[in-house]
């Protein structure tokens, strides 16, 4: 059986204990004043105080109650468990009615007994001279049962309050206990979500690595090569630079011949340019 439910009947058992004690804690006030009026006093008195703490201990079931009905597992007994609570609700203001009425009539009966006694005590006589002895004796003895009465009295009612203190802190802790175990559950989700962030990450910069080192290989031979093509070019332009001026010296040559005159050509600066045989349709290879 659900533990909730097992709750529920308990409170149940424990109404139906005490609404019967209530009941004849009342019955017993309103039977007061019928008899000796100093014991009687001293005797409503106490019953008024248990018919209190009787009626503290219902309103406690019914707020118990109140807690309880929606943590039951069906609307079904969520349902039958409020309209108990209503029955119980409307037995509370029952009994509080009953317990002004016995009051009133616990007084009533108390003033004729009163009234009673002093016309005992006004008429003399042997028995009235014992009642007179008696209510003395007594009357310290009830003085003394009135204040042991009313302090334990108020030390059960402090004692019921504590008991109610302690029933809303334990539910208040059965509460964060759940919402820390809801905490755990989420952080142990999202502690596995970080472990494979981290992964993803430490993959991310692993590959980050690798990338620089191909990008500086590449752009490394991607260098290389322009030099080298960049070499090789300047070599064909001197080339070609001493092709063409080979070419112009023959030329001039052959010019120079056909008038007679020596093949030797002066260039500024005083450098002489030898001749050199170079045929004309000589092709150029461009070593690229």
């Amino acid at each position: 059986m659900d533990e909730v439910v097992v709750e529920v009947e308990k409170r149940k058992r424990e109404w139906e204990d005490a609404y019967e004690k209530t009941i004849e804690h009342i019955t017993a006030i309103q039977e007061c004043g019928k008899s000796r009026r100093g014991e009687e006093k001293v005797s409503l008195q106490r019953l008024n105080g248990l018919a209190q703490d009787g009626l503290s201990l219902l309103n406690s079931l019914q707020f118990s109650l109140d807690l309880l009905a929606p943590q039951l597992p069906s609307d079904h007994h969520v349902q039958s468990t409020r309209s108990l609570l209503e029955t119980w609700k409307n037995q509370y203001q029952s009994l509080g009615v009953n317990l002004r009425s016995a009051n009133l009539q616990a007084k009533d009966n108390m003033r004729k007994a009163a009234q009673q006694e002093r016309e005992l005590l006004l008429g003399g006589g042997t028995e009235s001279t014992e009642l007179r002895h008696k209510r003395q004796a007594n009357a310290g003895v009830t003085s003394d049962a009135e204040s042991i009465t009313e302090s334990l009295r108020r030390s059960r009612q402090l004692m019921v309050q504590e008991v109610e203190r302690s029933t809303n802190t334990l539910v208040a802790f059965d509460e964060s206990t759940g919402v820390l175990k809801k905490a755990e559950s989420e952080y142990k989700g999202h502690r596995s979500l970080f472990s494979r962030t981290r992964n993803l990450l430490s993959t991310m910069q692993r590959q980050d690595v690798i990338d620089r080192v191909i990008l500086i290989i590449g752009f490394s031979l991607f260098a290389c090569a322009v030099l080298y093509v960049v070499s090789k070019r300047i070599g064909i332009l001197r080339l070609q630079q001493m092709a063409t001026a080979a070419i112009k010296a023959r030329l001039a040559g052959k010019a120079a011949n056909a008038d007679g005159m020596p093949l030797v050509h002066q260039f500024d600066g005083g450098n002489t340019v030898p001749n050199v045989n170079i045929p004309i349709q000589q092709r150029l290879h461009d070593e690229l």
